[in-house]
């Protein structure tokens, strides 16, 4: 479902003269359906980088990044947001939404973007809502009003409101309660088992050694730099 080869990555630095840093180099990583692998390695050695290559929020130097089909690495910006709105979804550590749309809205909008009606769409959202403790007096109010919790949880009903048969998951736990992270661990092992090919970053060493089936350090991408 997920398959990279020979991926590598440099960023130019406009604001000192132009200089050019490659941060990734033979980048190689496959996922199965149905499988969960977790990035690993320490600060700074490009977990976020590769996550954001696979949506294509960055662009590749070099390499293939094949997810359902598409090479992310060369495709057009098309077909990236047909790819997001069908396939690839990505579970951030921060909510981005329209301001003044209400909550059970912005849960519901991945399924109403791929043709789901909105009486069984929000029925979806208030589920994953309830499930993550959102009282529903909220639910009508807009999610940039919560607080940091809240919107993280916003962000994970979200994320999981349409059934992508892939998913990217930036610290999903961070921050939680014992009871809201047991409720997101569930969701993982629900999307696994319905089949869905999970590249994952996980701090919390304890939802990474219960969700993923193996671990990829990434530091092993990293290109060593003279001393």
């Amino acid at each position: 479902m997920i398959e990279i080869e020979n991926v590598s990555k440099r960023f130019t630095l406009h604001n000192q003269g132009g200089a050019s840093i490659e941060v990734m180099t033979g980048a190689a990583l496959s996922v199965r359906p149905g499988e969960c692998v977790a990035l690993t390695g320490a600060s700074g050695a490009g977990k976020s980088t590769l996550m954001r290559m696979i949506y294509g929020n960055y662009l590749a130097e070099t390499g293939r990044i094949m997810v359902g089909g598409l090479d992310v690495a060369r495709a057009d910006p098309r077909e990236i947001i047909t790819l997001r709105r069908e396939t690839l979804g990505y579970v951030s550590q921060f909510l981005r939404v329209v301001p003044r749309v209400p909550t059970l809205d912005v849960v519901a909008e991945p399924l109403r973007a791929t043709g789901t009606g909105v009486d069984e769409a929000r029925s979806r959202a208030a589920d994953l809502l309830s499930q993550l403790n959102i009282p529903e007096t909220l639910w009508q109010l807009s999610p940039t009003t919560f607080s940091g919790g809240e919107q993280q949880r916003v962000n994970i009903a979200r994320g999981f409101a349409h059934p992508y048969p892939a998913l990217l998951l930036d610290e999903p736990t961070a921050s939680l309660d014992a009871m809201n992270r047991e409720v997101v661990l569930g969701l993982i092992e629900d999307a696994k088992a319905r089949g869905a090919a999970i590249v994952g970053i996980f701090h919390d060493s304890e939802a990474r050694e219960r969700v993923a089936d193996r671990n990829v350090d990434v530091t092993a991408f990293t290109p060593r730099r003279a001393a």
